[in-house]
């Protein structure tokens, strides 16, 4: 590309985190960085020049103890095991443009040249340092922030008392002025919770941060002072301005820094959002338009740990699954700022509900049909009726949704929302009945329907390649479609484009149903529980029998916070009701058998529980989505509706 042309269109640069070497990649190392190269994706196709770094941090106490540990030198164990990352981000499929290494000559002379900028100016001078030091998080605890026997509030291992000659950094002189920017910028800090927390830290007074160790060897020297290295921490926020160019490329840096965006992980937030910001002011150069803090995963409602043995390996899962099913479950579950558990039945449940039954059958049934009634190749517009104009409508809404959700960070949203109009695209189906229209020879009517379903699948794919590239292509190539996504432009998308005549190729099964019963029987074998033993027969029965069930059967339920926005009564029933309700994300039709017990006044408004990932289903000809839930008191004399007791945003998960 020329630089004429690169200058026209919009940067946009996105780091991850830099994943410390001394770890094994697992599911929150995967969840960043395939968040990130979802965004970088979907920016590419609508005409950004992205810029997007991933890389690892190798500086450090813990490499340097685990290295003398292996008998090895520290720099031959990160040579080691940067190969995971790096392999890692080849088989989720991740699209960075540059992979830093905190050990590499660029980033050491960038890490030196900043450290004497600011010494020179005197933001940076020598002191004394003693404190309880957390070795395997590498920074100070201040007493107050102490867990129970002096040990790390995060970690929980036991605190070192350490005291040693420092260099600090001035960071306090800065804070009036961080504030200030943060007041001005209300997206700098995201989501807004994590906002507040960062606000309000600093209205209660940042110390001088220490920035130097005499205590070790491992890390980049103090410029003119052998006997210090710099703290890895000061060292590895440096890596975003050494790889767009601070010290070797002042072009790049001018083009790319202002476009700086940072997802990280809400344990670094005070690193990213406080001491980083206030290191780029000094220096003189704005901190990043948005730094984003995601939550994190826990396995099955218990903290991942190495010690139980329950930490995702996303090389497994992904072999197990595989790459598009793993991007798109962690991606969809919830919400990208907040936790989330992760558990094996739920993502098998997404790859047969989301995966195989709406997206997989939206295809399969269109190429069939285009394949039967158009002879393989996809027919012209036609004539559009009320139904296609609705449908185009939605079309357009769900790429403005799209667009609003991705470059808010609401990766979960942005899928429901696509999903909303896949699952159009399967009721469409139902309602206009291709293969009758052309039992009765009603071709004018019959061809622009699988026009408009070919347009459906066509834009689908458009909008999922940044989430799902692989299957994106797959689809592509089934409508004769032959670009690569990531290549093509979203810019200037028309609905109704597709003139026709293309040859459609029905492929193999996008997604094949998995048999629940045989993978739990497989899982079970593989985790080592085999059947277990008939409990001792009981003396007396009990008055109540419960028959359990396995937790990951009930996560598979998902159960959303929805308000019925309209009641209205069927013709012919005395029991049903047709109700329509709003997820926040979409609106719902759900018959329920519960008009003896309430009026539609009394419902109209209310806020409920809702079963959303329930198989459609007709009563009295009226299809419906989803199931709210209720108590009775057994004898059929009263009700009471399932209700959150407190305000709580429509389409909340509860669990």
């Amino acid at each position: 590309m020329s630089a004429s042309s690169q200058e026209q269109r919009k940067a946009f640069y996105l780091t991850t985190p830099i994943y410390y070497v001394n770890d094994i990649p697992h599911i929150g190392h995967a969840y960043t960085t395939i968040a990130a190269d979802v965004l970088s994706r979907y920016k590419r196709m609508t005409g950004y020049d992205v810029f997007f770094l991933t890389g690892t941090d190798e500086h450090g106490q813990k490499i340097q103890q685990t290295a003398v540990a292996k008998g090895i030198t520290p720099l031959e164990l990160a040579d080691r095991t940067v190969v995971n990352f790096k392999e890692l981000w080849k088989v989720l499929g991740i699209s960075n443009d540059d992979f830093i290494r905190t050990t590499e000559d660029r980033h050491c002379r960038t890490v030196q040249a900043i450290f004497k900028k600011l010494l020179d100016q005197g933001d940076i001078y020598k002191g004394a340092y003693e404190g309880w030091y957390c070795v395997p998080c590498e920074t100070y605890v201040p007493e107050s922030s102490m867990g129970e026997e002096k040990t790390c509030p995060d970690c929980r291992r036991p605190l070192q008392m350490m005291k040693e000659e420092s260099y600090f950094f001035r960071a306090s002189k800065y804070v009036d002025q961080l504030l200030e920017y943060y007041e001005k910028n209300l997206r700098a800090v995201m989501p807004k919770s994590r906002y507040n927390e960062i606000v309000s830290f600093l209205k209660g007074g940042v110390r001088d941060q220490s920035i130097s160790r005499t205590t070790l060897k491992w890390g980049i020297p103090v410029p003119g002072d052998d006997a210090h290295v710099v703290y890895v921490w000061f060292d590895a926020l440096i890596n975003y301005v050494t790889a767009c160019g601070y010290l070797d490329d002042r072009e790049k840096f001018a083009r790319y820094w202002p476009a700086a965006h940072h997802l990280v992980g809400k344990d670094i937030i005070r690193f990213h959002c406080v001491i980083w910001p206030i290191m780029l002011l000094a220096l003189g150069v704005n901190p990043p338009v948005t730094v984003f803090a995601h939550g994190w995963w826990t396995v099955e409602g218990e903290k991942m740990s190495k010690s139980t043995g329950n930490v995702v390996d996303p090389f497994e899962m992904v072999d197990r699954y595989g790459r598009d099913p793993f991007r798109y479950f962690l991606l969809r579950e919830v919400p990208f700022g907040n936790d989330g558990d992760f558990s094996e039945a739920a993502l098998a449940g997404r790859i047969n509900s989301d995966l195989a039954n709406d997206l997989g059958n939206l295809l399969n049934r269109t190429l069939q049909m285009i394949d039967n009634f158009s002879g393989g190749r996809v027919p012209g517009a036609g004539r559009s009726g009320p139904l296609e104009k609705e449908i185009e409508a939605l079309a357009g809404k769900t790429l403005a949704d799209a667009e609003e959700k991705i470059s808010s960070f609401a990766f979960d949203e942005a899928l429901k929302s696509i999903w909303v109009f896949i699952s159009r695209g399967n009721r469409y189906i139902d309602e206009t009945m291709p293969w009758k229209l052309a039992k009765e020879g009603k071709t004018e009517e019959l061809l622009p329907v699988l026009h408009t379903l070919y347009e459906i699948l066509s834009l689908s794919a458009l909008l999922l390649a940044p989430f799902i590239p692989d299957t994106a292509v797959r689809i592509r190539e089934q409508l004769g479609l032959g670009e690569e996504p990531g290549g093509l432009s979203l810019l200037g998308y028309k609905w109704g484009q597709t003139a026709g005549g293309q040859k459609v190729r029905k492929g193999a099964v996008l997604f094949p149903r998995i048999d629940l019963e045989a993978w739990k029987k497989e899982k079970d074998a593989r985790e080592g529980r085999g059947k277990v033993p008939p409990a001792a027969p009981q003396e007396e029965e009990p008055l109540l029998h419960e028959e359990t069930v396995e937790i990951d059967s009930f996560r598979s339920v998902e159960l959303r916070v929805a308000q019925i926005l309209e009641v209205q009564e069927i013709p012919r029933s005395k029991k049903l009701y047709k109700l329509t309700v709003d997820l926040g994300y979409e609106k719902r039709t759900i018959v329920s058998g519960i008009k003896e017990f309430f009026t539609p006044e009394e419902l109209t408004g209310k806020k409920i529980v809702v079963v959303v990932n329930l198989k459609p289903a007709k009563l009295c000809g009226v299809e419906s989505n989803g199931m709210l839930l209720a108590a009775g008191d057994g004898k059929k004399t009263a009700l009471s509706l399932l209700t959150p007791d407190r305000d709580i945003p429509l389409g909340s998960r509860v669990s």
